[in-house]
């Protein structure tokens, strides 16, 4: 087995999440903004690509330097060694970004980079000309950053969010590895109840769901990497065939969806029947005002309208207040509200227990937290 640097990109604010789930795979990592790095050999590389639900993609880091001019770059990136990951047939486009350094031409950059590694692969496979590439994908990014470029392959191929159950969606959709930190930064076990008032095409409560019986978010979809000859497929079904002895599919889970649109609900139905959950979850067409429940020391989670849109603002800040009023008469319950609204507390009608900067897409949000009174110790 070899070693590699492995570095799990995040969204911002999501990184001390993403670090968590990395060491819970057992490998030790450092957090740096947007991203966490891990060394870890081809088996990580599957189970990261499997079991990272908060992350948004696994890269595989090929070298780190300096480089101030187009020589440097160019001199630098035909050092590394290539020929250990790309194959003489490879298809490897080139992506990059540069921010606050002297190359800052990505376009440049992306093409003094193809040329160095067409240079070292055609020395070390004894080549001249151009390569076909036409057989496996391996997408290379030179991303500098204060004059430092790092040299990384992408192993997973579609973003990790992409999980493969949705069936449709939304205008406004939540990121499935957004969805799942929000769960994930919440004190629910899946012994509780779990609510999301405002459930749109369900990614919320499949996410919970997911966590809920412990099953592996990529066990449903193919990777980039699934198709390289030094990752034995042996190690991709090892892997599978962990993950599925892994999942609690007889855990009991109580989580319940609604939205106030019944065409979301039948959406978030569909979305869930494709997850493999459709008996798992109850969805309901339903506005928040009118929410009640007899049960105890539950846990809603919910990604309501930002009122964004200024004719909008009114409306959804009242539904705030709504809200407010609906929870507040049960105790032991805790409740979690992402938006971008300032006025959140205010129209809630009490301050949060605490609060966390998060991005939802480009929107700067925050999680508004309100915990409820803790079981008692036989609940857990």
């Amino acid at each position: 087995m070899t070693k590699f640097e492995l570095i799990a990109t995040a969204a911002m604010g999501l990184e001390a999440v993403v670090a968590k789930e990395v060491r819970d795979l057992g490998y030790e990592c450092t957090v740096e903004n947007g991203r966490v790095r891990f060394q870890g050999d081809e088996l990580a590389i599957c189970k990261s690509n499997l079991w990272l639900r908060t992350a948004d993609r696994v890269k595989i880091k090929v070298g780190e330097f300096k480089a101030k001019t187009f020589d440097e770059l160019f001199e630098k990136t035909k050092a590394l060694p290539w020929e250990k990951y790309l194959p003489e047939n490879a298809e490897f486009p080139v992506s990059g970004k540069s921010v606050k350094s002297t190359l800052f031409s990505v376009s440049d950059c992306q093409a003094i980079v193809k040329k160095a590694i067409v240079n070292r692969l055609s020395t070390h496979y004894r080549r001249t000309g151009w390569f076909e590439e036409n057989g496996p994908l391996f997408k290379i990014e030179v991303s500098l950053l204060k004059d430092t470029a790092i040299l990384t392959i992408d192993t997973s191929g579609a973003g990790l969010h992409k999980r493969g159950y949705r069936v449709e969606q939304g205008e406004a959709p939540i990121k499935e590895t957004l969805a799942a930190a929000l769960v994930l930064l919440t004190n629910w076990t899946p012994d509780r109840p779990f609510v999301d008032p405002f459930c749109g095409s369900g990614t919320i409560p499949i996410e919970a769901a997911l966590i809920g019986q412990n099953i592996a978010p990529g066990f449903n979809r193919e990777f980039v990497s699934e198709g390289w000859n030094w990752i034995p497929d042996k190690l991709w079904e090892d892997a599978r065939n962990e993950a599925e002895d892994l999942a609690r599919y007889d855990q009991e889970i109580d989580i319940f969806g609604s939205d106030v649109d019944h065409k979301m609900v039948n959406i978030a139905k569909a979305n869930a029947f494709e997850a493999g959950l459709g008996d798992l979850i109850q969805f309901k067409q339903m506005q928040v005002k009118d929410f009640t429940t007899t049960k105890e020391y539950g846990v809603i989670v919910g990604n309501p309208p930002y009122g964004e849109r200024l004719g909008d603002k009114p409306t959804v800040e009242k539904m705030y207040t709504d809200m407010g009023q609906a929870f507040s008469p049960h105790e032991t319950w805790s409740v979690y509200m992402l938006t971008s609204n300032e006025r959140f507390e205010e129209c809630y009608g009490k301050p949060a227990t605490k609060k966390r900067k998060l991005f939802n897409g480009f929107i700067q949000t925050n999680y508004y937290q309100y915990w409820g009174k803790r079981p008692p110790r036989e609940i857990k």
